[in-house]
């Protein structure tokens, strides 16, 4: 079977796959969030913080899709 073809199951027991997308994922939504000037909610010590656009970090050398 090839690599366009996995199964589901295939896909959750090596998760690789599913990891790569999901922070793929995260880089663009983050990166879309700081151009259109837009706050973000994280979760440090047990709070909620409001995170700035320009304070957002998004590691754009890594395949960002803009």
């Amino acid at each position: 079977m090839n690599k366009t073809n996995k199964n589901i199951n295939e896909l959750f027991h090596n998760g690789t796959e599913i990891d790569e997308a999901l922070q793929q994922a995260v880089k663009e939504a983050l990166l879309q969030h700081k151009k259109a000037g837009n706050t973000i909610v994280s979760w440090e010590k047990d709070k909620m913080v409001w995170i700035q656009p320009e304070d957002i970090v998004v590691d754009v050398k890594q395949d960002v899709k803009p």
